[in-house]
């Protein structure tokens, strides 16, 4: 299981190294609150994107990077030391420690969720646990190294390459194989850095474009803001409103996408930095700030390609005209050639990840992954013909005020108010970007789909560039515009009526849900120990899709996923649909052929399949699986039992070589 302390030290270690050198590059771009708020974004997205192409040449190995961190520690030191070459009249507010503080506190909400729970009955697990299956990427990094393989699915003859935006959870490795930490515990230390990176950005954004030090804690009071739906179920007795709204799946704000989707959170954070830098160059522009520009965007991408390609691309064609406009028109042909510069090699850069997810598309043979739809607000109450009508508005009168109560009216009205508002030029083209950046990814949420997998997770993760924007707005709107009464009537109004739901989800993310199968993931540490034992670290496992599948809100393979580190030849299709590239039907076949032979009803030619198609070289068969009295595996030439506990576990090897 998980530690705590492993998991802080992971999180203090990523704190300190990439804070300082973020710091180290942004004192020399940005403004002195702006250089502090964005350096742990910052230092992230540069020190990933670059190390990532640089492990894969010379081997991901502790000593490479211990290595390259000692390299970068030493060119921070230095740089550190040096005088900035911001010249920058630097403001008296900055961003108070305390507020560091608060963040940092605050960030603890979605880190915790990640952490196992234990009682008196056994051990258990939150309900976003569920998104981190990841964790066996991590793992599969930190144990057979870069490009990572794919631990979902293998198959003879197949490469096994990982065709996912995998950036963030290569991070994740970079702490855990120096630290000696495992993957789960490198996941909690970074999804509590991500939390708080996205914090300290904000509260840096909003003391600068505001000039008080006190927007800071406005901005961690409103990103501790949830939605509307505990108080409509107090009123109305429904949490979901059903059927006159459908069904919630996730499209949520700050605090509860803090916890589900942190690398799609980096990845809007990496996004929101990449337009405060295009903002920057275009008044003062710098070879060092278009470098930083192009990795920033590389790292965006690489973390999500929903966030960091979809959004943002739209976001910047929607800026291009206002960072024209406001320029001089001599300067326009050198700001063109230069963000051509900047597109180009931030394509090159991610261009393995790009033909990877061109790859992935033309294997799943199902069309284009994103399509033009529009969001579902309304439930069965309409009749569906009115009811795609009526969603266009509803999205923006009905499911944003729902869900984003503290930001997304007051955070309108303070962009607005801050456009209009007589604030020098940097300040101006910055604000009027960010609007490019709110407006892009509300309706790219909005209008488009993605396909893949089971949820639309384009539109569930695409808004989080906009609320963090709308968060800095109406923080820096409170303390600035002449329309600061009304913002913080909105805003705070907002943050009241969505403190129940705040609760609940702090208080879920603590104490997480006992389940019935809580006493058996108490002892499944012992079990994949000794699944260790016979699987070397390069070899595949089987074992039931559906163990433990109680965990989780949705059924996973998440005792694998979190204890294994070892690969799986298919870890189910609730995985396998996002990280294996295979046609659906063709999918739901090898799904269908595992569960099958783990519910005691596999025929001798899918052992064999299992053996030799699928290269299972270690099966496991627990006493809960159907199999335990019908084991298929028993009679088959193609296993070996390898061990047996009564009553808990059988372990079978492949008679066949491993590889």
């Amino acid at each position: 299981m998980a530690s705590f302390v492993n998991a802080a030290l992971g999180a203090m270690v990523a704190t300190a190294f990439w804070t300082l050198l973020g710091l180290a590059i942004s004192r020399h771009l940005l403004p002195r609150p702006l250089a502090i708020g964005a350096a742990p974004v910052l230092g992230w997205a540069v020190h990933s994107a670059v190390t990532l192409p640089l492990l894969i040449l010379i081997g991901f190995s502790p000593l490479a990077v211990i290595g390259i961190g000692a390299l970068c520690g030493a060119v921070s030191g230095g740089s550190l030391m040096a005088r900035a070459a911001s010249n920058d009249a630097e403001p008296a507010s900055k961003v108070p420690a305390w507020a560091f503080a608060a963040a940092a506190l605050l960030a603890l909400a979605p880190a915790v969720a990640i952490l196992p729970k234990f009682s008196a009955d056994g051990a258990y697990l939150a309900a976003p646990i569920f998104d981190h299956s990841k964790i066996a990427i991590i793992d599969a990094m930190t144990r057979q190294g870069l490009p990572p393989v794919n631990p979902i699915f293998g198959e003879s003859g197949a490469a096994g390459h990982l065709a996912y935006y995998y950036l963030w959870h290569f991070s994740a490795a970079q702490l855990a194989l120096p630290l000696g930490v495992s993957g789960w515990e490198a996941d909690i230390a970074l999804t509590w850095f991500t939390a708080f990176s996205s914090l300290a950005l904000m509260m840096g954004l909003a003391v600068w474009l505001s000039g008080r030090s006190g927007a800071a804690i406005v901005v961690v009071l409103l990103a501790a803001a949830a939605s509307l739906r505990a108080v409509v179920d107090g009123i109305f007795g429904s949490y979901t409103l059903s059927p006159f709204l459908s069904y919630p799946t996730g499209f949520a704000g700050w605090l509860f996408q803090a916890a589900w989707a942190p690398q799609h959170l980096m990845s809007a954070s990496c996004v929101v930095t990449a337009m405060l830098l295009i903002a920057r160059y275009a008044h003062r522009p710098t070879l060092p700030l278009l470098l930083a520009l192009v990795l920033t965007v590389v790292a965006g991408f690489e973390s999500s390609t929903y966030v960091g390609g979809v959004t943002f691309a739209i976001a910047a064609v929607a800026a291009v005209p206002v960072l024209f406009a406001a320029i001089d028109r001599a300067r326009w042909l050198h700001f063109a050639l230069a963000l051509t510069a900047a597109a180009g090699f931030a394509i090159c850069i991610a261009a393995p990840f790009l033909l990877d997810q061109f790859a992935a598309v033309a294997a799943r043979g199902n069309g284009s992954s994103v399509i033009v739809h529009q969001f579902d607000v309304l439930g069965e109450m309409f009749p569906p013909l009115l009811r795609r009508v009526l969603d266009l508005p509803a999205y923006w009168l009905i499911e944003l005020p729902i869900e984003f109560p503290a930001a997304y009216v007051a955070g309108a009205v303070a962009l607005v108010a801050l456009l209009r508002s007589a604030v020098p030029a940097p300040e101006k083209t910055l604000i009027a970007a960010f609007a490019c950046l709110a407006g892009a990814g509300l309706v790219a949420s909005w209008l488009l789909v993605s396909t893949v997998g089971y949820n639309n997770d384009l539109g569930l993760r695409a808004v989080l560039p906009a609320a963090m924007i709308l968060i800095v707005a109406a923080a820096a709107g409170m303390m600035r515009s002449p329309r600061r009464a009304l913002i913080a009537a909105l805003g705070l109004g907002g943050l009241m009526l969505s403190l129940p739901d705040t609760a609940a989800i702090i208080r879920s993310n603590i104490a997480g849900g006992p389940v019935p199968d809580a006493k058996l993931f108490a002892q499944a540490p012992e079990l994949w120990d000794r699944v260790r034992r016979y699987a070397s670290p390069t070899v595949r496992v089987a074992n039931n899709p559906f163990f433990l599948q109680d965990l989780t809100p949705w059924p996973v393979n998440m005792s694998w996923a979190l204890l294994a580190n070892r690969s799986s030849c298919f870890a189910g299709s609730a995985l396998a649909v996002a990280f294996a590239p295979l046609p659906p039907d063709r999918r739901g076949t090898i799904d269908a052929q595992f569960i099958r032979v783990f519910d005691g009803a596999g025929a001798a030619g899918d052992v064999h399949d299992m053996a030799e198609k699928y290269r299972c070289d270690v099966v496991v068969v627990v006493a809960q699986d159907k199999a335990w009295d019908h084991d298929p595996f028993a009679s088959s030439p193609d296993y070996r039992l390898a061990e047996s506990r009564d009553d808990r576990w059988r372990i079978y090897v492949a008679t066949r070589p491993s590889p």
